[in-house]
């Protein structure tokens, strides 16, 4: 069985890829389904290669089985021979057919030998298709059977297996599925969703994938059957959904419609050049709707499938750039039923918050809604916290905060007592000392761009505090200093805790930018121990993980690296998965931690690609790459590359 690598990722969406006997295939992936019959398939497979550069295809196996004149050709010359197709195919195994006709003529065990003998590169068990409003018993029975299966065809098949995740719209029975499915397949099909694709039922289809994610094992790729329109494909990734099959692009090619991802348009409908694709610039639609029926049927499907392919790159590019909730936000709202869908969605952030990064570029907001993305929920939970860590504090509403005002803010009234000043954000009033944390810091939305702000003079700024606080505080004094201290204490208590925080603090010494005010560097001395980057956070140099290390409890924000791979890591090597020992569970992609040796020495400072659980899951590809070591050189040369305002 080849392993699943992850290559780049967006939270529970990745970019990874797989090896089959012909070839690798790239996730996220559009497999377009052809018809095992090349008199009723109206793009060859040969040219979806040749022209689209389509890497695999599935196929039935079913037809082609019961179909005598192609079970022929398919046993003589295999199913890459019967197709004219010489990429990766993955075959079912009849489990739509028992769902569009009630039953199929042939068992589990002649299917799967079937797929075997024509050398499907992914064969697939033959599930009991559960309809979505199967009662528990009857799906849970079902179930039972699948696995019973699934368990079978694991022992019969050398290679790569796709086994199906059933359990209609049970969550208890979808998650018992996706952990047992793991232990058998290569690849996880969730299976049973057609019809809630068919009738635009979101709503359920979210739920059923939620519950079933956590179980879905990290080092296997994961397929939603029947995710044909395009406008669906950015939903599905969210999920961590890894391949997508579709017949829409021919489907609806036969009624005339063509598949965009912001919906569908009629053909005869069409008056303006409203692609611009190669296809075409080569004919135009308006063209392509008065051909004949055989090769307009051809020309639409063509486009479809262009337009799926497309929205699949889109989909990859918005994983590697980290804005993969803002396409799917916008592809919401080419449909009612998709946005309550992305909505129910965000009502399951626990799902996505293992894998959640600890900060992305940017955070732009599409609509109100955004502000519900995992990033928010878990955001608003530690400002929570941090203010329940202060409970004699006196909180103070605020106002958009800026920089300049620093030197007229006390941060203490005349007893010594804290004083909270808060700023307006859009996730609600924020501690101002939080005011650069990633979502807030690098947010970017609508209201930015309504009227320009009001930002008052520090002059006025001032006539303000002295309302708020009067005479209980100091007025007179330039506080930048102690705003600066409480910052980037703030920040170390943030990300490590106010333990560490009490005993690491002593001695720090904070940066401020010159040009943007923000802090940028945490400083022991003369020796830069922590950068402040444009999401607020600080991240250790190697000088300043070796400070942190011995207060830290055992293990906490460290990797462990195994002793094959010490002296790589030492060197600056990235860290593969492979070679991790054990890693701290609380880390998240895109933390950084230490990397450390079984006797806990040093190593080197490491950004998380990978998620703890994951780290033990994937045999192979980088989990951690390392960022500094301790040759590595740490002046200002080093330091991040100016904001961008």
């Amino acid at each position: 069985m080849t392993p699943f690598e992850v290559v780049e990722r967006d939270g529970l969406a990745r970019l990874g890829r797989f090896d089959t006997p012909h070839g690798t295939v790239e996730t996220p992936a559009l497999l377009p389904v052809v018809h095992p019959d090349p008199a009723r398939q109206p793009i060859p497979p040969a040219e979806m290669r040749s022209r689209l550069g389509v890497r695999a295809v599935i196929t039935s196996s079913y037809i082609a089985w019961r179909t005598p004149p192609l079970r022929s050709v398919a046993e003589a010359v295999g199913i890459h021979g019967l197709l004219g197709y010489d990429g990766a195919v993955m075959t079912d195994s009849g489990a739509f057919q028992q769902h569009a006709y009630g039953t199929v003529e042939v068992t589990p065990e002649e299917i799967l030998a079937f797929q075997l003998r024509v050398r499907s590169d992914i064969p697939t068990v033959l599930d009991v298709f559960t309809e979505p409003e199967t009662p528990h018993d009857a799906a849970e029975a079902a179930l039972e059977e699948t696995l019973s299966r699934a368990r079978a065809a694991r022992a019969a098949t050398p290679g790569l297996l796709a086994v199906p995740v059933q359990g209609g719209l049970h969550a208890d029975l979808r998650w018992r599925s996706a952990r047992a499915a793991s232990g058998l397949g290569d690849v996880l099909a969730v299976g049973g969703v057609v019809p809630l694709l068919e009738q635009y039922r979101f709503v359920e289809l979210a739920r059923l994938i939620a519950a079933a994610r956590p179980a879905l094992s990290p080092g296997k790729a994961v397929h939603l059957f029947g995710t044909g329109h395009p406008m669906t494909f950015a939903f599905a990734a969210l999920f961590g959904v890894d391949l997508f099959d579709s017949s829409a692009y021919h489907k609806f090619a036969r009624r005339g419609r063509l598949l965009f991802p912001e919906g569908t348009v009629p053909i005869d409908e069409v008056r303006d050049p409203i692609c611009r694709c190669f296809l075409c610039a080569e004919r135009p639609l308006t063209d392509v709707a008065r051909l004949p029926l055989p090769e307009r049927e051809r020309g639409i499907a063509f486009h479809n499938l262009v337009a799926s392919l497309e929205e699949v790159g889109r989909v990859r590019r918005a994983i590697r750039d980290g804005t993969l909730w803002e396409l799917a936000e916008r592809r919401a709202g080419g449909h009612p039923a998709l946005r309550a869908g992305l909505e129910e969605a965000r009502r399951h952030a626990d799902v996505f918050l293992a894998t959640e990064p600890e900060s992305r570029r940017a955070f732009r907001e599409v609509g109100p809604e955004s502000r519900e993305r995992p990033a928010g929920v878990r955001f608003r939970h530690r400002v929570d916290g941090y203010r329940a860590g202060r409970p004699s504090a006196r909180r103070i509403p605020g106002v958009a905060l800026r920089p300049e005002y620093l030197a007229h803010l006390p941060v203490e009234d005349r007893a010594g007592r804290p004083l909270l000043w808060e700023t307006t954000t859009p996730f609600g009033p924020v501690p101002f000392e939080l005011g650069e944390v990633y979502p807030v810091g690098p947010y970017l939305g609508v209201d930015e761009f309504l009227e320009p702000r009001s930002h008052l003079s520090p002059a006025a700024f001032r006539e303000r505090v002295v309302r708020e606080v009067g005479a209980v505080a100091d007025l007179d004094r330039d506080w930048t200093d102690d705003w600066t201290r409480r910052q980037l204490e703030s920040l170390l208590e943030w990300r490590y805790g106010p333990r560490v925080r009490a005993r690491i603090a002593p001695g720090l010494t904070g940066e401020r930018s010159r040009r943007s005010g923000r802090l940028r560097s945490i400083r022991f001395g003369s020796e830069i121990h922590f950068h402040v980057g444009t999401d607020g956070l600080p991240r250790p140099t190697f000088r300043g993980a070796a400070r942190l290390r011995p207060l830290l409890p055992l293990g906490r924000e460290r990797v462990t690296v195994s002793d094959d791979a010490v002296p790589f890591v030492r060197e600056g090597r990235s860290l593969f998965s492979r070679f991790v020992r054990s890693a701290d569970p609380a880390l998240v992609p895109g933390s950084t931690a230490l990397l450390v040796d079984g006797s806990d020495t040093l190593l080197a400072v490491g950004r998380l690609l990978l998620a703890p659980p994951e780290m033990a899951a994937l045999e192979r590809g980088v989990a951690v790459r390392v960022v500094a070591h301790a040759g590595s050189r740490e002046t200002e040369e080093d330091e991040p590359a100016p904001e961008t305002e």
